[in-house]
């Protein structure tokens, strides 16, 4: 039964997160927010309501490993999910036509994963208020975040979606549909991923006790891939709906996100740090996370046309580079 509902439950996500990306999508449009804005804030925390139940839950249950591991491995999954999209709409090389102001967004999701590195490696156990200094500095840079963010989005009139013939049109009910329906319909949606995707993450780690894996390669793989599902939809959907920044801005912003969500986990953990208290192979995870950052910024930042693989080349790359850092997680938890 175990299985049955885990199936049950991403058929849920995947259509629930099918009209958030739709719901998002009207908003960027109509309010002139941007896709980079809307994607970056609004779909991307959204899409990110599963990790929030399912690490919270974690930390309340005395499982810690589950809950970090959860929120970092979600984050090497999202890169990686951007990554098969590009390859699978090459031809289009999707990249290049993301707004350079993503790059604002990726230098600080680098930022705050050395943050978290640096955690792993010195493991402060000091707490101000019950937060950890490593969460403390997390949330600052989080907060700074949206100020800055919002303010470059009122500067920048040109962060609309992109125009791209070759990917699926715009339905013409969606260019119908009221802002205000657009918005009730997206906090439907958005609570029913939230416990779609709880239901998800409970019955992944019941999956995980009946094959006898690790609670970190578990939090960072199986837990973290179940939880991720609604941001691969919304990414699948955003890009057929012809906005590349929304797209690019959910997988960055719920990365930045996942991370600040540490920070609250760590309020509900009562004993200490909560990074101090965690598995040392969770290092690995946030290593892969810096460098799948990395590989993305540089994606995005070059803006001359390339021949076939020589464009997938980056992508190409954020795959192995996947691949290698879950089996490194699997051999070290």
């Amino acid at each position: 039964m175990a299985f049955v509902w885990f199936v049950l439950a991403a058929v849920v996500t995947i259509f629930a997160a099918m009209k958030l990306s739709t719901y998002a999508d009207v908003i960027s449009t109509k309010t002139g927010m941007g896709g980079l804005l809307v994607g970056t804030l609004l779909l991307a925390g959204a899409t990110s309501l599963p990790e929030v139940t399912t690490s919270f839950s974690a930390v309340w249950i005395g499982n810690n490993d589950i809950a970090i591991g959860n929120l970092l491995g979600s984050n090497l999954f999202n890169v990686f999910i951007i990554a098969c999209f590009d390859l699978y709409f090459r031809k289009k090389q999707l990249f290049l036509q993301a707004s350079n102001d993503h790059l604002f967004t990726a230098g600080i999701g680098m930022l705050m994963t050395l943050l978290i590195m640096i955690s792993l490696i010195l493991r402060i156990d000091y707490t101000i208020l019950g937060f950890g200094i490593d969460s403390l500095l997390i949330a600052a840079i989080y907060l700074a975040k949206i100020l800055i963010l919002g303010r470059l989005s009122q500067n920048r009139q040109t962060l609309t979606q992109h125009e791209d013939p070759l990917l699926a049109k715009v339905d013409s009910s969606e260019k119908m549909m009221s802002l205000r329906y657009a918005v009730i319909g997206f906090i439907i949606a958005a609570i029913v991923i939230m416990g779609a995707g709880t239901m998800l993450s409970i019955m992944g780690d019941q999956i995980a006790v009946i094959t006898g894996l690790g609670s970190s390669f578990i939090g960072s793989f199986l837990v973290a891939a179940a939880t991720s599902f609604p941001e691969a939809v919304s990414v699948l959907v955003a890009l057929r709906l012809k906005n590349i920044n929304l797209a690019v801005g959910s997988i960055l912003g719920s990365n930045i996100f996942n991370i600040f969500i540490i920070a609250g986990a760590d309020a509900v953990y009562r004993e200490g740090s909560i990074m101090s208290s965690v598995s040392s192979s969770h290092l690995t995870t946030a290593i892969g996370i810096f460098i799948l950052s990395g590989i993305l910024t540089y994606a995005i930042l070059r803006k001359k046309a390339a021949s076939g693989f020589k464009y997938m080349l980056p992508s190409l790359l954020a795959i192995v580079v996947y691949f290698v850092s879950s089996y490194l997680i699997f051999m070290n938890s």
